[in-house]
């Protein structure tokens, strides 16, 4: 039996960790080493802008000891990911290639989408009957230096999720400034977050029933006497109080911490308190999880090494559809797009090289090209894009998002070659962005009318030709007068030939 040792680094906005863990098949995963380093990148980021040079320092000294660390370990492979504070810097391309010169570490910067996935990854595999539990309204409530993201399960599928830019770190910077006029700096807390937390109820999880929540965050140890992580939402409530009444002065000598410190544990309390309130969920569960545990369950999980319990391209798939289903797509034409682009996709494999995770992309591209009609019906292609960009997609990158957003947009629009994009795509991203548009446009022309004209379809590569044999009794006439300019592009970008037969001929 092998056992890969692997690091996980985490680089946050108020500290950066490395967790070592052991990870076979047989075993599972297995941690063994958890370092940690108090660095307030985010007092610099969020401040500022930018995070400066004696941070910076301070920064590669530690990832140079946690090198030293994984050394001793003799680690076989590591991921080093940087959040929002990294993210929000200005100064972001000089930071991460000081960090490889001088640490020899390659630091990836995820996305909040990103960020907040692997950590439900790390939920999943901490909480044994996770699949039973969001089977009923449940929500993942996740605090952080910089945000909060809240996720709502309903029935297994990931049904909503929404990102507040008011994280602990942010709240206790926006009211460093007030602490000299009042000591009731709870109060202040309540009355900044009340607000988005009313908005999110209001527009997003009134009509849903919240019956179990998920809390996760850096400072949530605090909140458990014992080794319990279930509380019910009196027990859970109770312990938020006895926290939110006190003065950061009195939290820091009552748990020996830091002043400033005690600031952040009190900003993230009053948000579990009040979001729980709001939901009025009955049930709360802890399971102490951190980003890092997320990034090794999604390494082991990549390459095999365990079973995963919960599918999460699924909750991709599924926040697409409810993001479509707000923007009241036409769900006939889109199931109908979504059954063909799939089909063309795995017929051609051989032609165009492309994997499962591009496959996910093209599929979410079709649930969501039509959503700008919400808008505007005459420039909805820009309109899509726009919605696309401006709307979190859970697990998916910002780049992810690109190829999206710009394959809907250029489903109906001229398409754009690479000069004019050098700036937004590598070569390898590009060549995907321009095959799925391909495909999008084949299966959009065929279903053009937004009829549905046919039930069946056979799609058969021979040679230099895609022959799509449509078994249906309607008149395809439309379908087949626009199919050449659509079928043009599939050409040029794939050397086949798209080409239309009709079983039964219409009457």
């Amino acid at each position: 039996m092998h056992i890969t040792t692997f690091a996980a680094i985490d680089i946050g906005s108020y500290e950066v960790g490395m967790k070592i863990f052991e990870l076979s098949s047989k075993f599972g995963m297995r941690q063994v080493d958890f370092v940690r380093h108090k660095i307030e990148l985010g007092k610099d980021a969020y401040v500022l802008g930018k995070i400066g040079c004696d941070l910076t320092d301070s920064l590669c000294e530690v990832l140079c000891d946690f090198t030293k660390i994984m050394k001793e370990y003799q680690v076989e492979a590591y991921r080093a990911c940087a959040t929002s504070a990294v993210r929000e810097s200005k100064n972001i391309i000089m930071l991460l290639d000081q960090i490889r010169i001088r640490t020899g570490l390659d630091v990836e910067v995820l996305s909040n989408s990103e960020q907040r996935f692997l950590r439900y990854k790390s939920i999943a595999y901490q909480i044994n009957n996770f699949e039973k539990i969001i089977q009923v309204g449940t929500a993942i409530l996740d605090v952080g230096g910089g945000s909060i993201q809240f996720s709502l399960y309903d029935k297994d599928k990931l049904i909503v999720t929404q990102n507040i830019r008011l994280g602990s770190l942010r709240i206790r910077e926006k009211l460093a400034g007030l602490q000299k006029y009042t000591t009731n700096i709870p109060a202040l807390v309540e009355e900044l977050i009340d607000s988005d937390i009313s908005n999110l109820h209001f527009h997003y999880i009134k009509n849903y029933t919240i019956k179990n929540i998920i809390v996760i965050g850096d400072y949530i140890n605090h909140i458990q006497s014992d080794s319990s992580t279930y509380f019910t939402r009196e027990e859970f409530i109770s312990s938020c109080d006895n926290v939110s009444h006190m003065s950061t002065q009195e939290l820091a000598v009552k748990l020996g911490i830091p002043s400033d410190e005690a600031g952040l544990l009190l900003a993230s309390f009053i948000i579990y308190k009040r979001i729980i309130e709001k939901t009025k969920a009955e049930n709360v569960w802890t399971p102490g999880v951190k980003l890092s545990d997320g990034i090794a369950y999604d390494y082991a999980e990549n390459n095999k090494i365990i079973k995963v319990k919960h599918n999460f391209e699924l909750d991709i798939v599924a926040a697409a559809r409810n993001i479509g289903k707000r923007y009241m797509n036409n769900k006939e034409h889109i199931d109908m797009m979504e059954e063909l682009a799939l089909k063309i996709f795995d017929s051609t494999i051989k032609i165009h090289g492309m994997g499962n995770r591009e496959r996910l992309l093209l599929q979410i591209a079709v649930i969501l090209h039509d959503c700008g009609k919400y808008i505007s019906l005459s420039s909805f292609a820009e309109c899509s894009y726009n919605i696309i960009m401006a709307t979190e997609i859970i697990g998916l990158s910002h780049l992810e998002r690109e190829i999206i957003a710009n394959a809907v947009k250029f489903n109906t629009t001229e398409f754009a070659y690479y000069d004019s994009l050098a700036g937004k795509f590598d070569k390898q991203s590009y060549l995907v962005l321009e095959k799925i548009t391909a495909i999008i446009r084949v299966a959009n022309a065929l279903d053009r009318s937004h009829r549905q004209k046919f039930k069946n379809v056979k799609i058969t590569l021979k040679e230099k030709e895609l022959l799509l044999t449509l078994d249906t009794m309607s008149n395809i006439l439309l379908e087949k007068g626009l199919f050449k300019e659509k079928a043009e592009f599939f050409e040029e970008v794939f050397s086949i030939k798209p080409v239309i037969k009709q079983k039964k001929k219409f009457e």
